[in-house]
């Protein structure tokens, strides 16, 4: 699978995972799923996300490392 919503930039954000650039990381985004919040709840919490976003967060998440 393509990660294209999923992007890291040495000099944002410490290098971590971000979503499309942005200034959310991916681990933000796993945790609010972990905590139970729904993808509407995250939305509301971060209005420059779209669903895809979440989507593809949760993909990288479970991918096989021979992805």
């Amino acid at each position: 699978m393509l990660y294209d919503r999923i992007t890291v930039n040495p000099n944002q954000m410490g290098g971590v995972l971000c979503i499309r650039g942005l200034r959310i990381p991916v681990a933000t985004v796993l945790h609010m799923i972990a905590e139970g919040m729904q993808s509407a709840e995250i939305l509301t919490a971060y209005p420059d996300l779209e669903l895809e976003d979440i989507q593809q967060a949760l993909h990288y998440c479970c991918r096989n490392d021979n992805e």
